[in-house]
């Protein structure tokens, strides 16, 4: 079993495995891969998953790694600089996209994706909720994740830019993380009929 854990791709697939076992028990032969409603919530679970994502790396970032930074001797901060801030960023950007892609194809899919931009009434919480996904997401692949870029040293700046870039990152890190708390409420909101 310990063979699962040690590799990161074969505990997600066991994920995978298991979840098709469960679906296969709860589902048993009523399960129709072809129904609307199973495709609905096969995006409703995948947009789920990707925010969990999305949001715990930005919680990671704002709640772990950036209050750990000073207390690390700088002999051990290329560690954080040059390996995990990097990768993390990567999941956290392409989790950030995904999170919109699936939201948006799954109120296409539930026929408010219009609607909800336009905040009409029935859909204005989920509608917020998009609104400030959107800015979120400009916010890592057009502020946060050009920055992080310069800040740690994965594009040439001049020295003297790295503080600046660093300090563009965070803040508009915690914007998102302000934002985040909203948002979240949002897409809970609306599958409870609204506030």
């Amino acid at each position: 079993m310990s063979i699962i854990f040690q590799s990161l791709g074969r505990t997600v697939s066991a994920g995978f495995i298991l979840l098709a076992l469960i679906l296969a028990m709860l589902g048993g032969g009523n399960l129709d891969l072809l129904s609307h409603n199973w495709w609905t919530f096969a995006f409703r679970w995948l947009h789920v998953t990707v925010a969990i994502m999305w949001i715990g790396l930005l919680w990671y970032f704002n709640f772990v790694q950036i209050p750990s930074m000073s207390k690390i001797p700088d002999e051990q901060k290329p560690a954080i600089s040059k390996i995990i801030a990097p990768a993390a960023l990567f999941w956290f950007r392409w989790a950030a996209l995904a999170t919109v892609i699936m939201g948006l194809g799954l109120a296409s899919m539930n026929g408010y994706v219009m609607q909800a931009l336009m905040l009409r009434e029935g859909v204005v919480p989920i509608g917020l909720g998009m609104w400030m996904g959107f800015i979120m997401a400009f916010n890592v692949w057009f502020i946060i994740w050009p920055n992080q870029k310069k800040a740690l040293g994965l594009v040439p700046v001049e020295i003297i830019e790295k503080p600046k870039a660093a300090r563009i990152a965070l803040l508009t890190s915690r914007f998102n993380t302000m934002l985040s708390i909203p948002v979240i409420f949002c897409m809970v909101a609306q599958q409870h009929g609204g506030f």
